[in-house]
């Protein structure tokens, strides 16, 4: 589903990635991790053409991202992102944030595009807020309208960049169980993410990163039982110390 050679980004004399190599295959949930900096938001970012890349190749369902010829709104149009910090249009319904794309770059009719919505919001636990506005809800309640706003377009892959980061503890759980439940349907994921919990119960694999390097790529049980770089065997004690 997604192939990724030899990637490298920089700004400047700057070097963001070096050298990034991986594969997603389609079902695989990923879980990319690593001390803040490394480089993990930007390495999703590439796959959809949200950052542009120096070098290397990205390929995602046989289209090149890197490619000038590519169509990046398409592409964009296939790969769900779901952000930080949740990204709705403030002065639109909730219902209307789920609708817009769909009409506009999928060309659905508002009949189909509101129906597909609200299947959605039932989906993640909101059917009664389809009329309000994103800032009558709580975060963790945007980040499901986030997630089902993705889910709308029928995405073949869906990127998460540390979609619980900016939430209230007590919201974290109400999203990480609807990526859970996306997990489970065999959605392909790429979660940049702290929540080792989340990552010990879903993940195919996880991706440790460090000063923009791809420095483990391991399954799972091989990573948390015994990971190989001394960088990650530190960045493991601190986290899960805790």
């Amino acid at each position: 589903m997604i192939t990724m050679n030899n990637v490298s980004k920089h700004y400047g004399s700057f070097q963001v990635l070096t050298e990034c190599s991986t594969q997603v295959q389609k079902g695989e949930v990923i879980v990319v991790c690593g001390p803040s900096g490394s480089g993990k938001s930007t390495l999703i970012k590439v796959v959809n053409g949200l950052e542009p890349f120096q070098s290397g190749e990205i390929i995602v369902n046989g289209l090149s991202v890197g490619d000038p010829k590519t169509n990046l709104s398409k592409l964009r149009s296939m790969v769900g992102m779901v952000f930080q910090n949740f990204e709705l249009f403030p002065h639109m319904s909730i219902i209307d944030n789920l609708c817009i794309a769909q009409t506009k770059v999928l060309h659905r009719t508002q009949e189909v595009a509101r129906d597909k919505g609200l299947k959605l919001l039932e989906r993640v636990g909101l059917s009664a807020q389809a009329a309000k506005f994103p800032g009558q809800l709580s975060g963790g309640q945007q980040q499901r309208v986030a997630i089902a706003r993705a889910l709308a377009m029928d995405p073949i892959c869906m990127l998460f960049d540390e979609p619980t980061s900016a939430l209230d503890p007590e919201m974290v759980n109400e999203v990480l169980d609807v990526m859970t439940e996306l997990a489970r349907e065999g959605m392909t994921m790429m979660c940049v993410t702290h929540e080792m919990g989340f990552a010990k119960r879903v993940a195919s694999r996880v991706i440790f990163m460090d000063q923009g390097r791809i420095v483990e790529d391991d399954s799972k049980e091989a990573f948390f039982a015994n990971p190989r770089s001394e960088r990650a065997q530190q960045f493991l004690a601190k986290i899960l110390h805790h």
